[in-house]
C-alpha cells in the first residue's frame, strides 16, 4: 500500500470533519489559504474527543484528540494557533447558524458559554464558512 491509511475520526472530530474537509474541492478555498498555515482546536467540553482544524496552503484536514486528560489540549502539547471552546450543544447552534447572532455570541462570550483564545485566528473560521 503506497498510501497511508488514514485514521478514522470519532466523536466531534469526525462531525466536524465532514463539515470542511469538501473545502479541499473548492478551487477558491485553495487559492485564498495556499500561504496560510493555522491550526485551529474546536473543543466540546462535554464529549470525549476535540477536533484539531489545520489548515496547511491550501489544505484543510481535521485531527481528533482525547480531550481528557487536560494536558491533551492544551497550546503546548496540541500545537494550536486558536481555541473555541464550549458545549456540544452550542456548536451545534453555531454550525446551524440560523439562530445565531453576533449579538447572541457575545452574550455567551461574556456569560463564560464559550472560552476564546487566540480570538484573529478563530475568525478564520467565519471565513470558512462562506465558500459552503
Amino acid at each position: 500500500m503506497t498510501e497511508e491509511k488514514k485514521k478514522k475520526l470519532r466523536g466531534f472530530a469526525g462531525i466536524v470533519a465532514k463539515q470542511v474537509e469538501p473545502l479541499n474541492e473548492i478551487e477558491k478555498f485553495q487559492e485564498d489559504f495556499k500561504d496560510r498555515e493555522l491550526k485551529i482546536l474546536l473543543n466540546a467540553k462535554d464529549g470525549k474527543w476535540a477536533a484539531l482544524l489545520v489548515i496547511d496552503h491550501g489544505k484543510i484536514y481535521v485531527e481528533g484528540i482525547k480531550n481528557k486528560p487536560k494536558e491533551n489540549i492544551k497550546k503546548k502539547n496540541a500545537g494550536w494557533d486558536g481555541l473555541l471552546q464550549t458545549k456540544t450543544e452550542t456548536f451545534v447552534e453555531l454550525l446551524a447558524g440560523d439562530s445565531v447572532s453576533m449579538g447572541s455570541m457575545i452574550a455567551k462570550i461574556l456569560t463564560f458559554r464559550i472560552k476564546i483564545r487566540g480570538i484573529k485566528n478563530v475568525l478564520v473560521l467565519l471565513d470558512l464558512f462562506k465558500y459552503e
